[in-house]
């Protein structure tokens, strides 16, 4: 504001100066013009002193002809007052001629000319000035409003001065709060830490014990049975199976009925049962159903999901994406579908109804996994988009109930039967734990594998060992109590090409084996789970890599394990 006034008396000045010689000359010319008037003034006194000097005279003049007259003849007089008269008005008519040659003498017309033009100067000068006064009240009045605002604007700056200063003293004492806070809030986050480090020493300890207590049980039941049965005379041979099944009178068929496959353990593959074109693209995922164990369904790049029935390998269900986008993922279980694709959207089917019931739309890019929870009330998938959802699906109408976030893309899931926690497998290699109850991260273990993770798996019956497979060409069994491997399968000839290789534990309760396809050859590699060594590898039923491979139970039939291939070609094992 104070240098606005300044560029205001500056302007005054600028506009000022240009008007000065006008106001001398304007001076001068008052000053003449008064001269002038002073003299006709002067003028006008004269020539009405003489003009009352000349009555005067012709008043003497007529008195005295009167007093003449009275002594003279009447004779006389007619010719003395005409006399007079004429001398009179000689007079007047001289001091008439005097006065105009006076009034049209040079001197006095230039002094009337100078008069006229100087009082128009002065009129003109007089316009000027009363213009500049009130341009120079208009700019008193806008300097009067400047410094008025001015005043104004310096008060409210030392308002604001002031409530800076108590912002400044606000913030001084947030920040030392805060950092009380901060400090107060990192002890209480190492002694969260040091009681959650305890509680899982003491939860190892405890699963520790538990294992060893269940040991213990199963030792007992099975010393317990011998005992019922007795030692000595347990059946060891064909022929004394034959014969005890006789003496009750059951045929010998029923001996092959009576098994059950599924409460047997694992079943290692040994020849291609059923070689099947399931798509006409190639396959990115199989799996089998988790309650009718002799279905199994396939996904494809066609934008298809299909359901095969183990025991023919017969075709059961189509079921469509609804467009050409690929179908990346699937799972089955409870009478229910889902799958998910490229086209950012996760569908679930009825089974039965074979009804699309739900479509899960939520992520902004491709869906790369999905997995049913336990009881088939919700859904996990993981996106390109870098995060993992939850869908509760138990309900007319789907919500979104979770999301967890990561830094890298989720290729593969799973979860835990007993806790209900969820893995995840990241195309940077790492391995995340997620706590669905919380909705927090709980573990991260990354740089697992080099160049993503494909597959992620939690052995059955146990809630602290997850199997994976990498893009490494590796297969690791980790710890996550520990956070440490615990075993690593490898071989010269399995090699893992794709971002869908799944692996698998075999479906016993000890997971004695893992299996795996290879990307290359479309060989089938099984491993010891305890030893690392290689049990078997199954060639030849495959002619390109093998993308998908699932370990189920085995339903009636006891078929247990399914591949699919880059070509959609579907094995069933014998």
């Amino acid at each position: 504001m104070e240098d606005v006034y300044n560029l205001i008396q500056q302007r005054n000045s600028y506009e000022t100066f240009p008007f000065l010689p006008i106001h001398a000359s304007n001076f001068s010319l008052s000053n003449l013009a008064d001269a002038l008037q002073t003299r006709c003034e002067a003028l006008e006194k004269q020539y009405y002193l003489e003009q009352q000097q000349l009555l005067v005279q012709a008043h003497q003049i007529e008195e005295a002809a009167q007093d003449h007259g009275g002594g003279n003849n009447n004779k006389n007089e007619p010719s003395t007052a005409t006399r007079l008269r004429v001398e009179v008005a000689q007079l007047h008519s001289g001091l008439k001629e005097k006065k105009m040659k006076e009034l049209h003498s040079t001197a006095a017309m230039k002094a009337r000319k100078e008069l006229d033009l100087l009082k128009e100067e002065k009129s003109a000068q007089e316009t000027i000035i009363s213009s500049l006064k009130m341009e120079i009240e208009r700019s008193n009045e806008i300097t009067t409003h400047l410094q008025s605002e001015l005043e104004n604007a310096k008060s409210l700056t030392r308002l604001s001065e002031k409530q800076f200063d108590g912002l400044k003293n606000a913030i001084r004492q947030l920040q030392e709060e805060n950092e009380e806070k901060t400090k107060l809030n990192e002890r209480l986050v190492e002694n969260a830490v040091a009681e959650k480090e305890k509680m899982a020493e003491q939860f190892n300890s405890m699963n520790d014990m538990v294992e060893k207590l269940q040991k213990e049980i199963n030792m007992l039941r099975s010393y317990n049975t011998k005992s019922d049965k007795g030692w000595f005379r347990l059946p060891n041979s064909k022929e004394n199976k034959k014969s005890s099944t006789a003496a009750e009178g059951l045929p010998d068929d029923t001996i092959t009925q009576e098994r059950k496959w599924g409460a047997f353990g694992a079943v290692l593959p040994s020849k291609p049962l059923y070689t099947i074109k399931a798509h006409r693209e190639d396959a990115s995922c199989v799996v089998y159903d988790g309650t009718n164990l002799n279905l199994v369904a396939t996904a494809s790049s066609d934008a298809t999901v299909r359901v095969w029935d183990t025991s023919n390998g017969q075709l059961q269900a189509t079921f469509s994406g609804g467009g050409s986008l690929p179908m990346t993922g699937v799972d089955m279980a409870g009478g229910l579908v889902t799958a998910c694709g490229a086209d950012k959207t996760c569908r679930v089917w009825q089974y039965k109804t074979k009804r699309l019931i739900h479509q899960l739309a939520g992520h902004s890019q491709k869906i790369t996994c999905v997995k049913l929870f336990p009881g088939e009330k919700n859904v996990v998938t993981g996106s390109a988009d870098r995060s993992i959802r939850i869908w509760d699906i138990s309900r007319h109408i789907y919500t979104q109930t979770t999301t967890f976030r990561h830094s890298s893309t989720a290729n593969c899931s799973d979860i835990c039967v007993e806790t209900q926690a969820v893995v995840t497998g990241h195309i940077d290699g790492g391995v995340c734990f997620w706590d669905v109850r919380s909705g927090d991260r709980v573990l991260d273990i990354p740089s697992l594998h080099d160049g993503g993770v494909t597959s992620v798996q939690w052995k059955p019956g146990s809630s602290h060992q997850v199997l994976t497979c990498g893009r490494d060409s590796t297969l690791k069994i980790i710890d996550v109590r520990t956070q440490s491997n615990m075993q690593t399968f490898q071989n010269s000839a399995l090699r893992i090409l794709s971002n869908n290789a799944r692996c698998s534990f075999s479906p016993d309760a000890a997971g004695k084996y893992v299996a795996c396809g290879g990307g290359d050859y479309g060989d089938v590699f099984v491993f010891d789970a305890l030893t690392t060594a290689l049990k078997k590898q199954l060639s030849s039923a495959h002619q390109s890599g093998v993308v998908g491979l699932a370990w189920g139970k085995g339903g009636t039939n006891g078929q247990q394990i399914a591949t699919v291939d880059k070509s959609g070609v579907l094995v069933l094992w014998a």
